[in-house]
């Protein structure tokens, strides 16, 4: 009896010492939280503001890494002549997201009388990231895009003399979508009709992996 008692007591010692061995070498996998928190890759993302006009204002030079939307503008768009508001350049975690509010140059025509009057304006990305598409293609995606701009327009009032005199108001214009395109090609996101001149705002926006 006391030789089958000391048995199972080294059976039960050598098991346990056995399995602890084994948790001890066997490697710890990476949790999905983990290998998301070593992907350290930056976004650069850049929104370009361009006014379209028909006033004869003469041609404005936009930035050669817009000639394929330049182009596409020029084909699909009624306008006479470009010219760039605004240039705004963010960097952003990928799998981040991005929101900004500025105040800006005008964007009515330059030969308005509101032409030194600013706009507000605000642009938020709720996530970008870097992903596949079915064909494997490496894509950045933007969900959540959203742009807005309070415009200032010029309207008549009457004074109590009886007198017209202007007064500004301002209104609000904006878009949101989700958009992905490819790495470092400036897509058109939009336009937007501002005021009675027939201005239009043209979004443009691109997006590729930033140096560290």
């Amino acid at each position: 009896m006391r030789k089958f008692l000391i048995a199972i007591l080294l059976a039960v010692v050598f098991v346990s010492v056995n399995v602890h061995a084994q948790t001890t070498a066997a490697p710890q996998t990476p949790t999905k939280t983990e290998a998301k928190e070593e992907d350290e890759t930056n976004l650069e993302t850049q929104l370009f503001l361009i006014v379209g006009s028909n006033q004869e204002l003469g041609e404005s030079k936009l930035p050669s890494s817009l000639d394929g939307v330049v182009k596409q503008m020029r084909a699909s768009l009624p306008f006479k002549n470009y010219r760039l508001v605004s240039t705004l350049i963010n960097r952003v975690k990928n799998d981040g997201r991005l929101q900004l509010n500025w105040v800006g140059a005008p964007m009515t025509s330059v030969s308005s009388p509101l032409s030194s009057t600013p706009s507000f304006s605000h642009f938020n990305i709720r996530q970008v990231k870097l992903v596949r598409n079915s064909d494997g293609q490496q894509l950045i995606q933007m969900t959540g895009f959203s742009f807005g701009a309070r415009i200032p327009i010029q309207m008549s009032a009457i004074a109590a003399g009886g007198e017209v005199k202007p007064t500004t108001s301002y209104e609000q214009t904006g878009l949101g979508t989700d958009i992905s395109m490819k790495e470092a090609e400036p897509v058109i996101v939009g336009t937007l009709n501002v005021g009675p001149s027939g201005d239009a705002i043209i979004l443009v926006v691109s997006a590729k992996r930033a140096l560290k």
